[in-house]
């Protein structure tokens, strides 16, 4: 038949119906599937070693005659296949163990080449190699080795040569049908090889300057598809005029103001001037709000909130955890206290009656501001005029459900939250397509915390510290990786320790347990009970990690610390010191290699929350850095954030450029780029409108 690039994959040469089953669990569906099923690395073995410089432990490619083969049969089932290869310089064996039917593979006489391990006993030899004959003119080049080899992941079913059989028969029969979708003008001007040559040379290249002009093709192609979704969807947002832009004043200034309690930093004013531009002009505001832990982004994006109140409007909050989402309540509640304005909160728990009187304020624009978790945008809540959308710990959100919340209004303005400092690199792709406010100050008077990494044989150093700041009249918490014990990870757990806490290290001293499975009112009471100083320890797992303000607390503690991402534990120091006596940060932890000591290290050696966010980034990959439900990762087989900095800056260049001359990619010309970009893009960033 003939191969098209839609065509299923059983029906390539070499795959059938049982390959095209595993190849499925890879997302391979079809030979254009496979031609873009890049390799994890490649293998030089174009370069052959003599055999005589070739030595015990050694990976190694080496080329000869056949001399010899023998099948050799011994107890058992068990067999050996052994070929005798002789070069210029000596000979070795290629041993093929329980598999006879190598015997008949290797006639003597030819010429073969082999890459493999080489060991020693009796003979050289190299065991279970990869090995080729070398064809006669007019014959198939060589696949496996003897040239420069690329190495696939795999999946169960698939073995490393059978793939790269695939790999070849796709490249051969369909890799020159594939279209060429850059436009001219972009191609040409960063001197890139056409779409076809780079899928072949990234295959099966002839030398490393075809694979390095290949792979610059296809990580230009990963990352400036990514930068124009970036570039549409902002042009989307911005192209769309609101109606009605809000009305800003001295006097709304003026009130506002009035309820803030302290001096604003000069990181918070310049903040609040963006947003207020933003939210003054006539396009939508979609801004980006991120700084440090402490830094007072809760103050900013209530004087956001504000200014939508001053204008009658009504405003959505959504974070991420009920905890945080009603430590915005009540820190609303409390600046609003005498006004007039109603605040509602919508959390999954709310008892049924609570929850329909919420939602009937909503509707009636009696409630003002409402405070909840993705309860928010489910089906039933209906807001009378949306102006006003504010997502906190946004990067918990997936593109959906942020946009979930922001279909509840006519062209709302939004504004999202994040205390995990975003490296530049995300700025620009995941949040390439918002403005980014950044508050890199931090108020006066707060102190730095200490932060002590310390072995789990230090255990009762720490808890003798607690114990003195506790006679000093602070607190302190206990964080544990775990709600319960678990067979398969030996770590501690909140539940079990509390008991300890309780009995052993801290008696007479009320310790408290807080932890996600717990009921609302049990959360809420556990809090309660801390903030109110009834406990003086609070034992619990990470649900801490946002939302709890209690400025006595001056001490933390966390258990295993090893399991947990940088980010993270910056989070959890920004609970402690919060007051205006500073804190403590012990980390317990053993971690088992150089790198978990660096992670850690990291974190005694600064504060600053954008040095910490660069190294996990580094460390743990976009997708993990930003949580598994972050739907906007980009999805780079070949490009690398860090490595390719400098390429990602030219080319979002390039794609914004684009866009403000074709916003829509609508001129004929660029039709196959929009057609691309739909087809790999187009759902997963929520691109339906673009």
């Amino acid at each position: 038949m003939v191969v098209e690039l839609s065509t299923e994959a059983q029906f390539l040469k070499g795959v059938g119906p049982a390959r095209a089953r595993a190849l499925a669990t890879l997302g391979i569906r079809t030979v254009e599937d496979l031609l873009h099923h890049y390799p994890r690395r490649h293998e030089d073995r174009s370069r052959l070693r003599p055999i005589d410089s070739v030595r015990e432990g050694e990976t190694v490619t080496v080329g000869g005659e056949v001399v010899d083969v023998r099948l050799t049969r011994l107890r058992g089932r068990l067999s050996l296949v052994s070929v005798t290869v002789r070069d210029g310089s000596g000979s070795l064996d290629l041993q093929f163990w329980n598999q006879p039917f190598r015997e008949r593979q290797f006639p003597v006489g030819r010429q073969v080449v082999a890459t493999g391990r080489a060991g020693y006993r009796r003979v050289l030899h190299l065991v279970a190699p990869e090995v080729e004959i070398i064809p006669d003119e007019g014959e198939e080049a060589l696949i496996h080795t003897g040239r420069i080899t690329p190495i696939y992941p795999l999946t169960r079913g698939i073995s490393g040569g059978a793939m790269r059989r695939m790999l070849w028969n796709a490249v051969h029969e369909a890799a020159g049908l594939l279209g060429e979708f850059l436009p001219d003008a972009q191609r040409e001007g960063r001197d890139l090889p056409p779409l076809s040559a780079a899928i072949r040379g990234i295959h099966f290249p002839a030398d490393q300057e075809e694979l390095g002009t290949a792979l610059r093709r296809l990580k230009h192609d990963e990352l400036f598809l990514f930068e124009l979704a970036m570039a549409l969807r902002r042009r989307v947002a911005k192209s769309m005029p609101r109606a009605n832009p809000f009305r800003f004043d001295g006097t709304i200034d003026h009130r506002i103001r009035a309820r803030i309690p302290f001096a604003l930093t000069a990181a918070q004013e310049r903040a609040i001037a963006e947003i207020v531009g933003d939210m003054t002009s006539p396009e939508p505001m979609t801004r980006l709000l991120q700084g440090d832990v402490g830094s007072g982004k809760t103050i900013v994006a209530l004087y956001a909130v504000l200014v939508a109140v001053a204008n009658r409007r009504q405003v959505a909050l959504m974070a991420p955890t009920e905890i945080l989402a009603e430590q915005h309540y009540r820190t609303f509640r409390r600046l609003l206290e005498g006004s007039r304005v109603r605040i509602g909160l919508l959390i999954g728990s709310l008892p049924a009656k609570e929850r329909r009187a919420t939602l009937a304020g909503i509707a009636s624009g009696e409630v003002a501001v409402t405070v909840g978790t993705h309860a928010l945008i489910q089906q039933g809540v209906e807001f009378r005029d949306l102006a006003l959308a504010v997502v906190d710990e946004q990067h918990r959100f997936g593109v959906r459900q942020r946009a979930g919340l922001l279909v509840k209004g006519t062209r709302p303005d939004s504004l999202f939250m994040t205390a995990t400092p975003i490296p530049r690199t995300l700025t620009m792709t995941v949040f390439g397509d918002l403005d980014v406010s950044v508050l890199d100050e931090m108020p006066p008077g707060r102190r730095p915390v200490r932060t002590l990494c310390f072995p789990r044989t230090r255990y009762d150093d720490a808890c003798r510290y607690i114990r003195s700041e506790i006679d000093r009249g602070r607190q302190a918490f206990f964080v544990f990786p775990l709600v319960e014990e678990s067979e398969e990870m030996p770590l501690r757990s909140v539940i079990e320790e509390v008991e300890r806490l309780r009995r052993e290290v801290f008696p007479g001293v009320s310790v408290g347990l807080i932890h996600g499975r717990l009921s609302r009112a049990d959360k809420e009471e556990a809090m309660r009970r801390f903030r109110d100083r009834e406990d003086l320890v609070l034992a619990a797992t990470t649900v801490v990690e946002v939302g709890i303000d209690v400025p006595n607390a001056t001490v933390m503690v966390v258990e295993n610390a090893e399991r947990y991402g940088l980010s993270q534990l910056h989070q959890l120091r920004g609970r402690v010191g919060r007051g205006a006596e500073g804190g403590t940060f012990v980390l317990l932890g053993d971690p088992a290699t150089e790198e978990g000591r660096r992670r850690l290290r990291i974190l005694t050696e600064t504060t600053d929350g954008f040095r910490i966010a660069e190294e996990d980034l580094r460390l743990r990959g976009p997708g993990e850095f930003l949580g598994t439900r972050q739907h906007g990762v980009p999805e780079l087989r070949l490009a690398d954030l860090f490595l390719d900095f400098a390429l990602l800056t030219r080319v979002r260049e390039d794609a914004f450029r684009l866009i403000a001359a074709d916003p829509g990619l609508a001129a004929p010309q660029h039709a196959p780029l929009r057609c691309e970009l739909m087809r790999r893009l187009g759902d997963r960033l929520a691109l339906g409108g673009a």
